[in-house]
This record gives C-alpha cells, structure tokens and sequence, in this order.
C-alpha cells in the first residue's frame, strides 16, 4: 500500500526565507542569484523555476531526489546561516513559494519561486552597503558581488542596489541591512578645530623637549 502525503492548497504561496550570493552578467545587463548549496552553480533570475541539478529528467521537487529551490520558514533561522565565514557576503532573500512544494521540519522543497526581497549585509568595513561590488569570484559569464560602502569600492565593477534592483527586474527590492553609519564629510569649522587640537598638541612635544634641552644630558642620567 502506498502512503500518500496530504495535499496543501493554500489561498497565496507561503513565504520563505534563503540565503544567496548576488553575481552581475559579465556585459552587466542582468542581475540573479546562485545558491549556497547544491545549486550553486546554477545562477538564478528572480522569477525562476528549479531543475534537477544531477541532470535527471524528472520535475523537481522529487521525492526521491533533493532537487528544487530550498527555504526555510523562518527568517531568524536563515539569518543565523550568514553567521558563518563562506556565508559572510551572501544576502538574506524572502521569497514566494510557487508551484509545486514539498514541506519539512525547517521550510519547503519547491519548484518555482519569486525573489521578492533581498536584504543586503553591511560592507566588510562595518559600515552599511549602498552597493555590490565585484567579490573576486564568479561562474561563467557571472562576476560575484558582495555587500561594499563607497569608501571600500576602489574601482571594482560594481552598481548600486537600486541599479541591481533594476536590471534584476520582476518588481525586485533590494535594501540594505543593519550597519554603521559611515562619517560625514568634514566642513571648514570641523577641520579648523582639527587642526586647533593638532597646534596644541605639537605645542605641547615642542614645551616638554625645550625643558629637556634645559637640564641637559646629564641631568637625565642622574639616578
């Protein structure tokens, strides 16, 4: 006798919570996703339907196989994942799950989904992102990205995430996470003060060397 799951139909596709590395199209047109995992290889668009990545013929999910998308149901969880140092740059995606499902303990096993946000980290600095830059690695025809402020681009291939918003399309919005606020630009009054402490302090060295010049080599040698 065959066991048969019970089947779910939901009145809107459930919502899910990923991790995943952004990459930019080498001609930089389009932007997508690669998994952390198994489809790693396999960059992905926002709206994309799951193939078996051991090149079999059957429709993923399968229930004999661990092909199709993968998420989980909570978004803490998936935030722990980015905890690790492989995961550091990766960004935290809240997807709807479409199509065909199956379910488990922590999330789904899927056929199609659609990107619906993706939250970027902060830059390696510390300070928040406001764009994703080339991350030194890539699939074919794919450059990776990562999370960068401004100050830390240094002329690397980058846009900002509104342009990877853009050119991922399908309603896509990307954010940035949680991050120190990088510092203003200082103004004429702020470097006046600078350099005020700065004159007082060379003051200072230049009053204390004087005395020293005064007692002589040998008062420094007494004791």
């Amino acid at each position: 006798m065959r066991l048969r799951l019970p089947e779910e139909r939901p009145t809107e596709p459930p919502t899910g919570y990923k991790i995943a590395h952004p990459v930019l199209s080498h001609d930089g047109t389009r932007a997508g996703f690669t998994g952390v995992s198994l489809g790693g290889a396999l960059p992905y668009g926002v709206l994309a339907d799951a193939s078996c990545v051991y090149g079999l013929r059957h429709r993923a999910p399968h229930r004999r196989c661990d092909c199709g998308f993968h998420c989980v149901h909570d978004r803490t969880t998936a935030e722990a994942l980015l905890c690790t140092a492989e995961h550091r740059t990766a960004v935290l995606l809240e997807v709807s799950v479409l199509g065909r499902y199956l379910r488990f303990e922590l999330g789904y096993r899927y056929a199609r989904q659609r990107v619906r946000t993706a939250t970027v980290g902060p830059c390696a600095c510390g300070t928040t992102a406001s764009a994703l830059a080339d991350a030194g690695w890539g699939r074919p025809g794919w450059r990776g990205l990562a999370p960068s402020c401004a100050g830390c681009l240094r002329g690397r291939t980058s846009v900002s995430l509104a342009s990877f918003a853009r050119l991922a399309g399908e309603g896509l919005r990307v954010v940035a996470g949680s991050g120190s606020t990088a510092p203003a630009d200082l103004g004429v009054s702020e470097l006046a003060a600078e350099a005020a402490l700065l004159q007082a302090r060379l003051d200072w060295f230049q009053t204390q060397l004087a005395r020293l010049g005064e007692r002589g080599p040998e008062a420094g040698s007494q004791g």
